[in-house]
């Protein structure tokens, strides 16, 4: 039985969870609630700790929205020149095996690298960004690849092929779950679910389905 949470509750779990990660430094972090929309303000020492905790909200029971307003603050010896980072993200997109990194153009500002291009596949854009987080000096990341499959790839029915993965999944409930497709490689997805969890499965069923170019998330959570 699912019972809803008050916005006190959900600021008490989401700053335990927060505090229970070592990356984050949650008394550097202002938590608030309202109706399953957490905010998160304050600063984060780096952009991997900003995004981890992020991930940490979003994880917990009852939190629907994470909204993110936090600074990032990089100490003294974390600091670096745009052209030093420029070339640290170069190699890093270059050393990573799931990037085609000739297929990426990169930018850099203000430790603010932004990635660009076109990718055959969603895993290889969220490779992208994952090789460059972590760098010493990045103060954010703005993704701007796009996903557009090659015209090699075989014709199959998008809508069964993201039903069959759904129902195969521990994390979804297939039944509750609506895939509706579009010309050109979108899809729509509806349906109820009740955890971050069971979105993330639910988008990379979509995403991992040959010839899809685009994703709307229109799935709701449930009744709590």
């Amino acid at each position: 039985m699912w019972q809803k949470k008050s916005d006190k509750d959900l600021e008490r779990d989401v700053k335990e969870e927060l505090a229970f990660d070592p990356r984050v430094d949650v008394k550097a972090i202002t938590v608030s609630a309202k109706g399953g929309v957490v905010t998160l303000s304050g600063s984060a020492p780096t952009y991997a700790a900003k995004m981890a905790a992020s991930r940490d909200a979003e994880r917990v029971s009852g939190v629907n929205v994470v909204v993110e307003h936090m600074d990032v603050s990089l100490p003294d010896m974390h600091a670096r020149s745009d052209a030093d980072l420029a070339k640290a993200v170069a190699d890093g997109l270059r050393w990573d095996v799931e990037v085609p990194h000739d297929k990426i153009k990169t930018s850099v500002r203000d430790g603010w690298v932004t990635l660009e291009g076109t990718v055959d596949w969603q895993y290889q854009r969220a490779a992208a960004d994952g090789a460059v987080r972590y760098l010493v000096g990045v103060k954010g990341v703005t993704n701007q690849i796009a996903v557009a499959p090659s015209l090699g790839e075989r014709a199959i029915d998008v809508k069964q092929h993201i039903k069959d993965a759904l129902t195969r999944s521990a994390e979804t409930d297939a039944q509750r779950i609506t895939v509706d497709t579009a010309a050109g490689g979108g899809v729509t997805l509806r349906g109820t679910i009740h955890s971050w969890a069971e979105r993330e499965e639910v988008m990379r069923a979509a995403w991992a389905t040959p010839g899809v170019r685009k994703v709307q998330d229109d799935l709701t959570y449930a009744a709590q």
